[in-house]
């Protein structure tokens, strides 16, 4: 696979479907800040097994479902939203997604009832790439990177079909890699 598309934040990288790293296998991440010095995303489609009530006891009724971001310091909480009108804060990513921003306040409106799922999404840690590392990773066709993405494949809670859906997206020439079988074999 040819990804002709650079890396830059704002845009979402597909794993190649017989990625054999379990961290990403089948993963689609969400880039979050990409510079000369690195690269940082969260996974979009790895639930954890966790709900924000279990890591924030501040938030006793918070069943908000928690995503692996990625395999950096795991011990972290970090969230995207696409209510900055809500939260009046956090760092834009594009296309009205937003990266972080003032937790309290946030804390605040998931006591209040005043977020959906489908607004805000949390992450336990984060993938992370050194200077260059990414873009050796795509030479060596590790990563499709997509130019764009809606919102709605971000916060979709469907795990199993995100990888597939945005596969769909980047057009006929990868359409044909959704269906390849998540074990080579069976192929």
């Amino acid at each position: 696979m040819l990804s002709i598309t650079p890396p830059s934040t704002g845009r979402l990288l597909i794993s190649e479907p017989f990625l054999n790293d379990p961290n990403f296998k089948r993963s689609v991440v969400l880039l979050a800040e990409h510079d000369e010095e690195g690269t940082l995303g969260f996974i979009l489609n790895q639930p954890s097994a966790l709900l924000l009530k279990d890591l924030v006891p501040e938030l006793p009724e918070a069943n908000f479902s928690v995503f692996i971001g990625g395999p950096v310091e795991m011990d972290t909480i970090h969230f995207i939203h696409r209510c900055y009108g809500k939260l009046n804060s956090g760092e834009e990513i594009g296309n009205g997604v937003y990266w972080g921003g003032n937790f309290e306040t946030l804390k605040i409106l998931v006591n209040n009832n005043d977020l959906e799922e489908s607004e805000v999404k949390f992450f336990l840690g984060y993938s992370g790439w050194g200077r260059s590392q990414l873009e050796q990773e795509i030479k060596e066709n590790t990563w499709i990177v997509s130019a764009q993405f809606h919102p709605d494949v971000v916060f979709s809670q469907d795990e199993e079909e995100v990888w597939r859906e945005v596969i769909l997206n980047l057009g006929p020439k990868y359409a044909h890699i959704s269906n390849f079988p998540t074990d080579p074999r069976l192929n």
